[in-house]
Order: structure tokens, then C-alpha cells, then sequence
């Protein structure tokens, strides 16, 4: 048993693990209380261990200096210090400067912290298992687990702490150099076998003995990492670890001119991304790894385990009893490690998928590798290394003064002003599908804030294919005239703006109550019959049961489909997106989940693919020549057995063999047990992924919604323009203030005139800066 919590200060503390978190913490526990008994097992020896240099954030050590003034200054003459990261791509270096690291190495660390420790009076158990983590709770008022990624406690109480381990596609080895590399070094191998790549930075600096009688040339840490096929086809697979270390010194003998490289108890290692649903059970709380891991490549796992130690001690300073620090550790953590996991992830699947980017331009590479985390961006790396930025943007071709988003793309016939665009947002106010003054004003205030494109909802082409009641439709002359009125309005009061109507059928998510009624919900009365690739319902014993169309209903959609698009080329718009995305009928060909059709039109991908290809083509012949158009899609289910990141960029490169001018990358809304991975522009990477893949243009949407982060999306090469929803609900203007934000005041934000005299950013007060997190004499 773990025991219970009734305890207010706990006195007696057991820690498994003496990495870099369970030292910390044991340090810090009795600092704060040196009436505290406290000691660390840790089963292998003081001077062993794994790995050579941690990486430490400016962050981190302000938290440190704050806590513990003595550890702070040990690390801080231990320090090696530098500014550069150097790329190398394809045999030229580019180097971006700026950026703050301090590294020493894994073993000092260890030893700073073994003295303070032991200076403190917590008692160090080396050599020694520790007891099972039940058994120290029932004599221990605490029992900390740092026990390490491969954490038996964790798997211990398995039932409990519900952890979720995913191995990933990459192998690594961790190996040293005895020199000190002069920056942060990316370097890339295109070898007969494939792609490898190599992370290394200096942790120890070149120094002399004093006297003469020699030197120590410094030492750096060197990561290899490649994907598993690529590992086994080198044959590393079969290697032991000296052999490792020797063909990685012979791959990237420039990097390291001509120098081995050693091993430490090294291997061959595939990343294992650890989470866990709870951290505490009774008085066993996990720490670092144990609880949380995140990929080298952003170098957090020392730092997250180290920042666990400082809030699990303030909590258990600041809180009455245990169990409420141990919530208000989780509480607070939390938050802070899933924004690093989701960090991490991006970081890690980038380079995963590093040799669909290495035919970028130089500099544009450079660029992308330093962004891949989405916490570096184009405004933070311009104030950290302005002249490399700048390059990077006269390789994109800014203008001088002019930001990325501010350039111009063209597609077929439109030229638009900038890389914005206001995403397609029902708004389900309309009456029998007629768009009104609502509309009129909605979509006119947006084409008014400086968007490059501003797009319609989902237009439906029929009755039957309505969401809700209250959709706009172009399935009437009366509709379009309506729709003429926008249009108009657009262009002739904004002008250099765009507008594009995205035209879709509901299929089984149709006849349901208005978003704010109960989104997804069926009407209570006046409800009409559904159609769908097959007859399964979106929610079983909710949603009314789809009928399956045939040969004539599909062809009869597919017809008001071409209808549909022939009015909208009368109504003036200047953009057409056939919607194949979020469940909607054509998306419901696609997706396995919601097509179970044995004929032509089901199956495998190519027959799934069949009928919103006919009704493309259809809406292509029937839509202006010179007229460009879009398809929206997602990307993926979210569930297994549902459409893959790899399908998407089958399905793009289908509707680009058709004639498609874009596609814009969505995800998900095709079934209700989806398990979308949520973040700050989550999508991005698929649209990515299809860009890179086929190199055609695509539209990133979700979660943008920064200036800043459309800019190193450009920039980057991850999209060629980008879609954001909502804040241009909190701000119709958005794009304008965008432009106000960065001082561009050229044509592609230009302001009406009857707003010009507001152009320029009011002044704003100022905040202070967040207080230590825990302050000690």
C-alpha cells in the first residue's frame, strides 16, 4: 500500500533515483527543513553514469540561483557558455547566433549535487536498490520517484498512475568527442542508406594544468540519430558499441576533423515519449522521467526533472498537508510538461521526416530546423540574430520592410495582397439557405481588416445537405443574387481583398439543431432524410441513420455539386474550395471509418477517392477558367484505423493530378471518439507534410494565431498561407493590427480610408515580471 496522506509537513523522505531531480529535490526538501530525514538510494555507483553534457536553460538556473545560491554558483563555474547554432546542409555551414546555452558535463553535475547533499546531511545510499515504493511508504512520510524513464515504481503502480508509453522511429546514440565543438552543431549525412544526423554541443571547456605538463582540449556531447530502416540498412544494428562509435566517427568525420569518438555504457536507443494520467498515489509522488519525458532534441529532461524538484519543494512549503502538495505539484507541472511534450513531439517528428525538407534552400532549411518546435519563431529569432533572419527573408522575397506575411502568392488567375485568410466558420444564421444582412456584415468586416482571403461557411448545394437549418445555401437563383450582394460589397469597399466560397454537402452530420442549440445534436422536429457514402450513423442511437447513396444519388449530388459552382462564379467570387474534410459527405468517402461500400466507391483509397474526385472535376469544368480552387481536407481521424498522414498526402496528390490549385490541410470531425493531440498550430505539420511531399501550395489552419507564428510558417516552407478562425472573431480587423504590430504599412495591409486615422497601435501600460518561484536565504 502507499499509505495515507494525513500528513502536514512530512519529516521522513525517501528518494529512488540519484539522478540530477532526485538530488535536487533532496537538497531543496532539507534546505527548507534540515529537521528532515531524508535519503537517496541510487543502485549504481557516485561516479557512474549515463550520458555525458545536460544543457540548462536561463530559465532554469534563475529558479536555481533563487532556491539554492550555493548549487548555483557551483554550476556557474562549471559552465560552458556559447551563442551559435551551426547547420550544416549539403557541405555549407549557416550559423545563427544569439542564443544563450550553458552545458556541463552529466558526471560534475552529479558531483555538486552529491556535495551539497551530503553538506546538508541527506543521507546517499549508492550501490543500493532501493526498496519497492510501497514498502518506504509505510515507514516514510514521502517517497519520491525519480527512477528514471524505465521507472519501476511507475510499472509498479501501473493501475494507478495509468501511464501511456509510445516508442517513436527514430535510433540514437549518445557518444563523446574530446575536443569542444565551438557551437551548437546540426549536421546532416545523405548516405547511400539514407539520412543521418548528428547533435552536438561542447559541455567541458580546453584547458591547462598550470604547469606546463599538458592540456585538455575540452570535450562535447555527439548524438546520432536516424531512422530504424536507415540504422539497419548501415548495419549498425549488428554493431556493438565501440564499432558504433567508430562508423559514426567515420560518417561525420568533418564534423568532428578526423577525430573518434568514445562511448559510456552506450546503445542504440529508440525515444520512448512517457505520460502518465496521475503523479501521485498516497505519499509516492513521480518526478522527471518517471513521470514525464520529452526528446533530446529541445534538451529537456534534466531541466523538466530539475523545475519538478523546485515546485514539488515550494508546494510542500507552501501547502497545509500532502495531499494538497502533491495536487497542487501536479496542478502546476502539468501545464508546463505537456506544452514541452507537444514542444518535443514537434521537434521529434521533424526529424523524423528531416529528408523531405533537405531540397530546401539553404538558408530556408536552417530556418525551418531552428523553428521545428514552434517556441523558436520569426520574431524571437529576429531579435536574437537580425542579420541571419533577414536572410532568410530575401531568400523568401520580402521586400525590404515587409514581413512575410505581407507578400503576395498567386493562384492561377488571383494574385492575393497577402498570406492571410479568414477560415471558413459557420455561422448558421440563415433563413432557407438565403445569406442576409447578418453576412453581408460579417463577412464584409472581415474583407475590411486586411485578410488576403476572406471565405463563406460551408455553402451547402441542397436542402438535404444543410447542416442545420440555419446554413447558408447556393442551390437557388435567390441565394446567389443574395450572395452577389457580399461579393460586391467586398470589393468594391476593400479593395485588393479576396473572397472564396467553400461549397459542401452534410452528409450524415446534417440535420442537426444551431451550434449554440447542441452542436451535432438532431433537430426535434422537421428534420429531413441524410445521405452518405454508407449507412452508418455519426453517433449510434443519436444520429438518424444515413441512407447509402446509389448510382442516380450520386450522380444527382454530383450534379449539385457543378450547379452549385456555376452560381458561384455568377455571384462573384473569386475563389471556389470543394469541402472534403470534418465528415461531411465527401470527406465520408474517404475516411474508412465512414465508408464501408463494397463497390467502386469503397475500399481501397483509390476507389474511396472515386467520387469527390467526379465531383472536382464536375466543379472544375463548371467554375471559371481563370478562377482558382482549393480543396480543404483532414488530414487525419485521429483514430486508429482511419485516414493517415501518409493517405492525406496520397489524397492531395490525387486532387492535384486533377487540377487543384491548393489544398488546405484540416484534420479530424469525422467521427466522435476522435482524439485530437491539441496544441498550438497542431495541424500545421500535415500541412507540412504535403507540401513538402508534393510541392504544392497548401493552406495551414487550427490554432494559428500569432503574427509571429504565420510568419515562421512561411518562412519555414510549412505552408503558403495560413487560415485562422477565431481570432478573427475576437478581432475583425486582425490582419491590420497585425501590420500595425510589426510597422508595415504597405498595400498588402492597407487600411479604408475611413479607418486610416486609427492605423496606429494605441499606447499600452505595462506589467511586471512574474516574482522567483521560490526564494531562499
Amino acid at each position: 500500500m502507499a499509505g495515507a496522506v494525513a500528513v502536514s509537513a512530512p519529516l521522513r523522505v525517501a528518494v529512488i533515483g540519484g539522478g540530477p531531480g532526485g538530488l535536487y529535490a533532496a537538497a531543496l526538501l532539507k534546505r527548507l527543513d534540515p529537521a528532515r530525514d531524508i535519503t537517496v538510494w541510487e543502485r549504481n555507483a557516485p561516479d557512474d553514469t549515463f550520458g555525458f553534457g545536460v544543457v540548462l536553460s536561463d530559465e532554469t538556473l534563475g529558479g536555481i540561483e533563487h532556491a539554492d545560491p550555493v548549487v548555483y554558483r557551483a554550476l556557474q563555474e562549471e559552465f560552458v557558455r556559447w551563442d551559435d547554432i551551426d547547420i550544416v546542409h549539403r557541405g555549407r555551414t549557416l550559423t545563427s547566433g544569439g542564443h544563450g546555452f550553458a552545458a556541463l558535463g552529466r558526471r560534475r553535475l552529479l558531483e555538486i549535487l552529491h556535495e551539497r547533499c551530503e553538506s546538508l546531511g541527506v543521507r546517499l545510499r549508492f550501490r543500493t536498490p532501493a526498496p519497492p515504493a510501497a514498502e518506504l511508504a509505510a515507514s516514510y512520510d514521502l517517497v519520491i520517484a525519480a527512477d528514471g524513464v524505465h521507472s519501476l515504481t511507475r510499472e509498479a503502480h501501473a493501475d494507478v498512475f495509468a501511464p501511456h508509453v509510445t516508442a517513436h522511429r527514430c535510433r540514437y546514440i549518445w557518444l563523446a568527442a574530446d575536443f569542444a565543438l565551438d557551437a551548437f552543431r546540426f549536421e546532416i549525412a545523405e548516405t547511400e542508406h539514407g539520412v543521418m544526423q548528428l547533435h552536438g554541443y561542447p559541455y567541458a571547456r580546453p584547458s591547462s594544468d598550470g604547469a606546463g605538463a599538458g592540456t585538455h582540449a575540452g570535450a562535447s556531447t555527439v548524438i546520432v540519430e536516424m531512422r530504424e530502416e536507415v540504422w539497419r540498412a548501415a548495419g549498425l544494428d549488428a554493431c556493438d558499441e565501440q564499432q558504433s562509435a567508430d562508423q559514426c566517427a567515420k560518417i561525420f568525420a568533418d564534423a568532428l576533423g578526423g577525430r573518434p569518438l568514445r562511448g559510456n555504457n552506450s546503445s542504440w536507443i529508440a525515444f520512448q515519449t512517457v505520460v502518465n494520467e496521475r503523479w501521485s498515489h498516497g505519499r509516492i509522488v513521480l518526478l522527471g522521467d518517471a513521470a514525464h519525458t520529452a526528446h533530446f532534441s529541445i534538451g529537456s529532461g534534466t531541466k523538466l526533472a530539475v523545475e519538478d524538484a523546485l515546485a514539488l519543494a515550494a508546494c510542500i512549503e507552501e501547502q497545509p498537508g500532502l495531499a494538497e502538495a502533491l495536487a497542487a505539484y501536479e496542478s502546476e507541472r502539468r501545464p508546463v510538461v505537456a506544452s514541452t511534450q507537444r514542444a518535443a513531439a514537434a521537434s521529434l517528428r521533424w526529424f523524423e521526416d528531416m529528408a523531405s525538407y533537405l531540397d530546401q534552400p539553404a538558408r530556408q532549411f536552417a530556418f525551418n530546423l531552428l523553428t521545428r518546435s514552434r517556441r523558436v519563431t520569426h520574431d524571437n529569432l529576429r531579435l536574437r540574430d537580425r542579420a541571419f533572419t533577414d536572410s532568410v527573408e530575401r531568400d523568401f522575397g520580402c521586400p525590404p520592410g515587409t514581413p512575410p506575411m505581407f507578400t503576395p502568392l498567386t493562384l492561377r488567375g488571383l494574385t492575393l495582397r497577402n498570406r492571410v485568410v479568414v477560415s471558413a466558420m459557420d455561422m448558421y444564421s440563415a433563413a432557407d439557405g438565403l445569406p442576409g444582412d447578418f453576412h453581408l456584415v460579417h463577412l464584409g468586416a472581415r474583407a475590411l481588416g486586411g485578410a488576403g482571403l476572406v471565405m463563406t461557411e460551408m455553402v451547402c448545394v441542397s436542402p438535404e445537405g444543410r447542416i442545420t437549418p440555419g446554413c447558408t445555401g447556393l442551390y437557388t437563383p435567390e441565394q446567389a443574387a443574395a450572395w452577389r450582394r457580399v461579393t460586391d460589397f467586398v470589393h468594391h469597399h476593400s479593395p485588393g481583398a479576396a473572397i472564396g466560397v467553400q461549397l459542401g454537402h452534410s452528409g450524415r452530420k446534417g440535420s442537426t439543431k444551431l451550434m449554440w442549440e447542441g452542436i451535432d445534436e438532431p433537430l426535434e422536429r422537421g428534420n429531413w432524410p441524410l445521405s452518405a457514402a454508407s449507412p452508418i450513423p455519426y453517433r449510434a442511437g443519436v444520429n438518424q441513420v444515413p441512407h447509402a447513396l446509389d448510382r442516380d444519388g450520386l450522380t444527382a449530388v454530383r450534379d449539385q455539386f457543378a450547379a452549385a459552382a456555376r452560381r458561384a462564379g455568377q455571384s462573384g467570387f473569386d475563389l471556389l474550395e470543394l469541402h472534403c474534410a470534418h465528415g461531411y459527405l465527401l470527406s465520408g468517402f474517404l475516411s474508412p471509418l465512414a465508408n464501408r461500400r463494397t463497390d467502386a466507391y469503397g475500399g481501397t483509397l483509390d476507389n474511396r477517392l472515386r467520387f469527390p474526385l467526379e465531383v472536382f472535376d464536375a466543379v472544375r469544368e463548371a467554375w471559371p477558367d481563370d478562377r482558382p480552387t482549393t480543396v480543404r481536407v483532414s488530414a487525419t481521424d485521429w483514430v486508429p484505423g482511419g485516414t493517415t498522414a501518409e493517405d492525406a498526402v496520397e489524397i492531395a496528390r490525387a486532387f492535384a493530378a486533377h487540377g487543384v490549385d491548393a489544398i488546405d490541410v484540416s484534420t479530424g470531425q469525422v467521427v466522435p471518439e476522435e482524439k485530437p493531440e491539441f496544441g498550438r498550430s497542431y495541424q500545421t505539420p500535415y500541412a507540412d507534410r504535403i507540401r513538402n511531399a508534393l510541392d504544392i501550395p497548401v493552406i495551414a489552419v487550427g490554432a494559428i494565431s500569432s503574427w509571429d507564428d504565420v510568419n515562421s510558417i512561411l518562412l519555414a516552407g510549412r505552408a503558403d498561407l495560413c487560415a485562422l478562425a477565431r481570432p478573427h472573431l475576437y478581432d475583425p480587423h486582425w490582419t491590420l493590427h497585425a501590420a500595425a504590430d510589426q510597422e508595415y504599412a504597405g498595400e498588402a495591409a492597407r487600411w479604408p480610408d475611413q479607418y486610416r486615422a486609427g492605423s496606429r497601435k494605441p499606447p499600452t501600460g505595462r506589467t511586471d515580471a512574474p516574482k522567483p518561484r521560490l526564494t531562499l536565504p
